[in-house]
């Protein structure tokens, strides 16, 4: 007999609860067992920390957490659990224990989960939530920018670089709200909009028609300067609310053909100038990126089309490089040099800012030697020859600095060696005195007197 086929009578647990279907359909059935604290439930996208005990209808238990002693996680309405658990815990608070009733259509449906679970299956689980917390949309997960979900959004696809949205906002710190406006622009513009990049790399998380909020840490805010218009102070966590009301995608390099690519480079190579004029170094750079994205791959240009194209993806490696340098990243910078290089390795730019970068990084030989070839290749280059100078200041004052640190620790190993040797001595000394000791407490009693 199935769990289906056994009647309520029959049943060992009793069919009651609050319905929490949004149809009303008695899908999932909700009964509190012992009450959570505080008011604030999970959102979609949050990753809850639940125990969970199921078992049938007639009381046959098939899964726990609870035996296996470790919580079970999920990243909310998305998919990764039950239609009943993702309606369910959304429901519960911190501390929270409830039953869920869930018919097979909010369970494994028709086909079960053979072994243990039959087919068309009410399922009884008993839950505990122990914590939810958003999710982190960064790349590298660094937990600089937390997403909570409050409406989710429509579709599957996301704004990408360069696509224009239309989007309500509404940014506050400590509490206090500082900036609330409904604005239309292309990503990538957001700085001279008083944005900082958190909100874009936000922007591009979100589905049309959602709202989130968003938890902005200062690398993605407005870093350890703070925002002066905004009374923003340094190293301030901001607070964002967004609602992407709608948005249209910018081309993707697949979508284009190579003229467009082609042309769509000239345009965005004079946009990343104007904005490196400004002095808005972090924007130059994603119209910058867009040039590499669409040319660095090309093979189907057009015959006499190539130069062209190698001389604007050579334009955009240097200036990347040199917005690097003025945003204080030298590794980026020493890459893009590197692929500069690699189009033209003779490049006076291209070395010097390599060189520039390895001075940075404090590889003062290493940049020496890129200056010094600037300087073989382009004996009139006075900046280089004065950077040659530099690094060879630098390079002296390491080696000083390195006797320096090289004599105290030969004189710290000398005393210590010192210290080892009269132990030692001591050791030696005091072994003679017992041997001695001994043999006199050996010797046979004689009388003198």
């Amino acid at each position: 007999m199935t769990a289906e086929e056994v009647t309520n009578e029959e049943q060992n647990i009793p069919m009651e609860g609050e319905d929490i279907t949004q149809k009303k359909d008695g899908g999932v059935l909700k009964l509190v067992k012992q009450e959570g604290t505080g008011t604030e439930l999970p959102m979609t996208g949050d990753k809850v920390f639940v125990h969970y005990v199921g078992t049938l209808l007639d009381g046959t238990p098939f899964d726990s957490s609870r035996e296996r002693g470790e919580k079970f996680s999920f990243e909310l309405g998305k998919g990764q659990v039950i239609k009943a658990w993702d309606l369910g815990v959304a429901t519960m608070k911190v501390g929270e224990i409830s039953q869920l009733i869930c018919k097979p259509e909010y369970a494994y449906g028709t086909a079960g989960s053979p072994p243990k679970i039959p087919p068309n299956a009410t399922l009884v689980f008993q839950v505990e939530l122990f914590e939810f917390r958003g999710e982190d949309i960064t790349e590298g997960e660094d937990g600089g920018i937390i997403r909570r979900i409050v409406t989710k959004g429509e579709g599957y696809t996301k704004p990408n670089e360069g696509a224009a949205v239309e989007v309500c906002l509404e940014g506050s710190c400590e509490g206090k709200v500082f900036d609330k406006r409904e604005l239309k622009f292309e990503l990538g513009d957001g700085e001279s909009l008083g944005l900082p990049s958190g909100v874009e790399k936000a922007l591009m998380a979100m589905e049309q028609g959602e709202e989130s909020l968003f938890i902005i840490k200062p690398k993605y805010g407005y870093g350890n300067t703070g925002n002066s218009k905004y009374n923003i102070p340094g190293e301030a966590t901001l607070q964002y609310k967004l609602k992407l009301t709608t948005f249209d995608k910018a081309k993707e390099s697949w979508e284009m053909n190579s003229a467009e690519k082609l042309e769509q480079s000239i345009i965005v190579k004079e946009k990343g100038t104007q904005y490196f004029k400004e002095g808005k170094y972090r924007q130059a750079s994603v119209q910058y990126k867009r040039i590499v994205s669409w040319l660095e791959n090309e093979s189907s240009l057009p015959e006499g089309e190539e130069q062209k194209a190698q001389a604007l993806r050579l334009a955009a490696h240097l200036n990347l490089a040199m917005c690097f340098l003025k945003l204080q990243e030298p590794s980026s910078t020493f890459d893009n040099c590197d692929k500069a290089l690699e189009l033209d390795e003779t490049n006076e730019k291209a070395l010097f800012r390599r060189g520039e970068a390895l001075f940075a990084m404090k590889e003062f030989d290493r940049a020496r030697a890129d200056f010094q070839r600037v300087i073989q290749l382009y004996p009139s280059n006075k900046a280089a020859k004065s950077q040659v100078a530099l690094c060879q200041k630098r390079i002296k004052e390491q080696h000083e600095k390195d006797k320096r640190l090289y004599a105290n620790m030969f004189q710290k190993f000398a005393e210590r060696d010192a210290k080892v040797r009269q132990t030692a001595l001591s050791a030696q000394r005091l072994k003679r005195a017992v041997a001695e000791f001994i043999c006199l407490d050996q010797v046979p009693f004689c009388d003198f007197g």
